[in-house]
């Protein structure tokens, strides 16, 4: 599989972060990938409450999945979009963090919304309350593509190792990250959790990232990464925004779980008995 990943700095604007979606499939499938990964909030990334609730709509109103289902069609290229901001249904007052994955008919064959939420005090004064906005989905999912299972994450998801042995255990393959870390955060801990999931789950990880200094203030890490099944890095994408397209071989894969083949081993834990 040749899997292109985007790195990009998504603005406060609906439609020329559309536009930049479009063009980054357009330019993948250009490079002979077979599938395309956005990262987190590809869309629109914008903290300013009253600003965002006007662009933040239902998810078949929202202009960043007409416009990647479209172009996904025309270029007959898979996209894991990942993820939107959307009304969450049944609740007006709240979002849902949503990924999707598209295949090359332009079809949604999965979404899944973030089940972790980002509630934190970090000691540069940054304060992110995901909580106050988003509602958490409830369900792990993982979808199957021409390439094999995988298994869908978003960002703070990453810190919480039993949703990715629950992907593993399910069949995934692959496991989706895309993130928009703090630039904190990212330097301490990015790269060796997802090199851990990875181990873990014995797994290619492919993790689309935001990067820069984005139109509401904040900052992102970037370091968008491909990791495989050893935990060994396949691709790094630095600070800027870009393309990049990685070959992720499955003979790696079965040669990785041959090797150490811990999913086999693993073992139901019972409670622990805490002794006084």
């Amino acid at each position: 599989m040749r899997a292109a990943i985007l790195q990009i700095c998504t603005g406060v604007d609906p439609l020329l972060n559309a536009r930049a979606l479009v063009e980054a499939v357009e330019r993948a499938a250009g490079e002979g990938a077979d599938m395309l990964f956005t990262p987190e909030m590809s869309g629109l990334l914008d903290r300013d409450r009253g600003r965002s609730a006007a662009n933040i709509v239902a998810e078949e109103e929202t202009v960043a999945l007409a416009a990647v289902r479209e172009a996904a069609a025309k270029h007959g290229l898979w996209v894991h979009l990942g993820s939107l901001a959307v009304r969450a249904g049944g609740e007006e007052a709240r979002y849902a963090n949503r990924g999707f994955v598209i295949d090359g008919s332009g079809a949604i064959r999965a979404c899944y919304d973030k089940i972790h939420l980002f509630d934190v005090d970090l000691p540069t004064g940054e304060s992110w309350r995901e909580s106050a906005v988003y509602v958490p989905g409830t369900r792990a999912v993982a979808v199957d593509t021409p390439w094999g299972r995988l298994g869908l994450s978003i960002c703070y998801d990453l810190r919480f190792p039993d949703l990715y042995r629950a992907l593993s255990d399910a069949g995934a393959v692959m496991i989706a990250v895309p993130a928009a870390f703090t630039v904190p955060t990212g330097r301490a801990h990015w790269h060796v959790l997802l090199r851990a999931r990875a181990i873990e789950a014995a797994a290619f990880v492919i993790a689309a990232a935001q990067a820069g200094h984005h139109a509401d203030g904040r900052a992102t890490f970037g370091h968008s990464l491909a990791i495989d099944p050893w935990g060994d890095v396949l691709a790094d994408m630095g600070e800027g925004e870009g393309l990049s397209v990685v070959e992720l071989d499955p003979a790696r894969l079965a040669d990785v779980r041959a090797r150490i083949p811990a999913l086999a081993h693993r073992r139901t834990i019972s409670p622990v008995e805490v002794m006084a």
